[in-house]
């Protein structure tokens, strides 16, 4: 009888630290966990993901501006419409040259100011605190000031060139041929700051170790960025520039306030063409057809980067 009712309870109930208990305070520490993150997960699904749904939505209705109006579903009638719409797509166009002309150089200059902040320099506190000062200032202020920088008539651009006898200087930012040059200028000054941090950041925390012992086997300088700095660089260097590369995509207020779009359309990005539809036009649905297209290609431009980033890691 005794050793029936002890095999009944040891069948019955797991012993101290059995995978019965296991899995309770498994259970209970995920439990936690979900509890604190919460707090923090709450607002992201209210602001981000909600009004991201909310526009998917309404990007298949013809949502338009107006109360007295019924809004309809229209299926994917707006992103046929789309597909035809040459002036978006030439805005697109446009998105990418602009990306893609601000991101580049401002690596590359990026690059270099992070190697030379890195430098064991006088003053060097003062130095990273100036470079710093783009960054800090917002978007509508840098607008502002580029503008009368650029002024065609008392910019500071336009007199240095007249006192250099270069010439009697030109309308930057109304020529058709030189608005979009003139604004890539503004963005590479304007965010050159963050990549320069990041970067600074990335090579602080390369060894200096490995460059002595580089320099002791008779490296040069560009050997030693080649072996050594480089290799450790390279994770920062493809985020911070996949990320800049999405935020130049997503421009608006510093074009919005330098040119609105002019001249022509000369520098007329995604963004402020669906705010032109949405805001002057009242066209939201379309709009939203718009936003849709746009989250698409970041979405790709996202997956591109991840899968290179895992590939990346397999192969060390």
């Amino acid at each position: 009888m005794t050793l029936v009712s002890a095999t009944v309870r040891s069948g019955t109930h797991s012993p101290p630290g059995g995978p019965r208990e296991k899995q309770n305070r498994r259970a209970g520490r995920n439990a936690g966990t979900w509890f604190l993150v919460l707090p923090a997960l709450i607002p992201i699904l209210i602001l981000s993901v909600g009004p991201l749904l909310y526009g998917i939505a309404l990007a298949f209705t013809d949502a338009q501006s107006g109360r007295t109006r019924s809004t309809q579903w229209v299926g994917g009638l707006n992103f046929q419409d789309l597909l035809h719409d040459t002036l978006f797509w030439e805005s697109f166009r446009i998105g990418l040259l602009w990306a893609a002309g601000v991101t580049a150089p401002q690596f590359v200059l990026a690059l270099g100011l992070a190697l030379l902040l890195d430098q064991n320099l006088r003053m060097r506190w003062l130095a990273r605190a100036l470079a710093i000062i783009p960054w800090a200032m917002p978007e509508v202020v840098v607008g502002i000031m580029w503008r009368l920088v650029y002024n065609p008539d008392a910019g500071v651009l336009n007199e240095t060139i007249r006192d250099l006898g270069l010439g009697d200087g030109r309308a930057w930012l109304t020529g058709l041929a030189t608005a979009l040059p003139a604004v890539i200028v503004v963005g590479v000054w304007a965010g050159m700051p963050q990549t320069t941090v990041a970067l600074l950041a990335g090579l602080q925390n390369t060894p200096h170790e490995l460059h002595e012992a580089a320099a002791l086997d008779g490296a040069g300088a560009w050997r030693r960025f080649r072996t050594v700095t480089w290799p450790a660089l390279r994770p920062v260097a493809l985020s911070i520039t996949a990320l800049n590369f999405i935020w130049n995509f997503n421009s608006f207020a510093l074009v919005y306030v330098l040119t609105n779009g002019g001249p022509g359309g000369r520098t007329r990005l995604p963004m402020l063409f669906a705010y032109e539809e949405a805001f002057r036009y009242g066209q939201f649905g379309y709009a939203a057809a718009m936003g849709c297209v746009m989250v698409a290609v970041i979405s790709v431009i996202l997956a591109v980067h991840l899968v290179g980033r895992l590939r990346g890691g397999e192969d060390r």
